[in-house]
């Protein structure tokens, strides 16, 4: 069993200098037993949700964002170095998603695993990012096994006494992940062109056989600009595309402006760097791909 360190006091001594602080996320509140667990923390509700289903009952896991919440830009809080002073392993996307993440960890003492960890990187061929790595590499089932691999890797290092059990729960979680792939992949008799506002879908169109075309390539990227625009509605026109997507966490104006040029109907909804809520139509990341995938193959259905 790793030793696991404890910030009960570190927290409280936060909590006396800082005016109506709470108990810190994973150290109170909740059944004793699972406090004495370790605490995976995760830089997001996608990764949450895969730790949680390879770890099982041996750990605990909280995110740092929140539902919701856009990963690009996301700045972080006091209340999070709180929870990071008390993990016993931080997990990340790596990719170049998390721009915060190397100021934050550094102040963490914890080890942390980079889960697209041996996934072939798209580069970003436009925009102020061009040339740096397509860090969405998650929205793709196919690499989403890659992130379980690493999961359990890091688990087994973690715990390793229940390292058999982070093997078994990633095999089935695998092979759920991959049904979902070849849902997909049968889906097209021809390359289909799949757009979209954000280019988040690249590593899903690549081993799906799709085409891609969108509007900016990350979030944090330059957005809905007139010639980004103009070079979608060319594409769209030259390749007689009938469905054009939007994402949650975005304005989906730019889609519509698109759309309306065209004559191509726009699908907003498209889920990617947050799961819903609880009660919401993609509470895990099973259901996140699989809304997608859905609401692609409907759109597309025609091409």
């Amino acid at each position: 069993m790793p030793k696991f360190r404890s910030a009960v006091a570190l927290v409280a001594a936060l909590c006396l200098a800082a005016t109506g602080c709470s108990a810190a996320p994973g150290v109170t509140g909740g059944p004793a037993e699972n406090r004495e667990k370790p605490l995976v923390l995760t830089t997001f509700t996608v990764l949450a949700d895969i730790a949680r289903q390879v770890g099982g009952q041996h750990i605990r896991v909280d995110s740092i964002t929140k539902i919701g919440q856009e990963i690009h830009g996301y700045e972080p809080t006091p209340s999070d170095l709180k929870s990071a002073a008390d993990a016993d392993l931080i997990l990340d996307n790596g990719l170049g998603l998390e721009r915060w993440f190397k100021r934050f960890v550094a102040a963490v003492d914890a080890p942390h695993a980079v889960l697209s960890k041996g996934i072939d990187p798209i580069p970003i061929t436009v925009g102020e990012y061009a040339g740096e790595a397509n860090p969405h590499a998650w929205m793709s089932p196919k690499a989403g096994q890659v992130y379980v691999d690493n999961i359990v890797e890091a688990l087994s290092k973690l715990l390793p006494d229940h390292a058999e059990d982070f093997e078994a729960n990633g095999r089935r979680y695998k092979a759920k992940l991959q049904r979902l792939m070849d849902d997909l992949a049968g889906s097209f008799q021809t390359p289909a062109v799949l757009v979209t506002c954000e280019g988040a879908f690249s590593y899903l169109a690549r081993d799906a056989g799709l085409k891609e075309g969108y509007l900016w390539p990350v979030n944090s990227d330059t957005q809905g600009t007139p010639g980004q625009i103009v070079d979608l509605i060319g594409l769209i026109e030259e390749q007689d595309v009938p469905t054009v997507f939007c994402e949650t966490t975005v304005s989906a104006d730019a889609q519509q402006q698109v759309a309306e040029e065209t004559g191509a109907e726009l699908i907003p909804g498209l889920y990617v760097d947050s799961l819903s809520t609880p009660r919401g139509p993609v509470s895990s990341y099973l259901e996140l791909l699989r809304y997608d995938i859905n609401l692609i193959k409907k759109g597309l259905a025609d091409a």
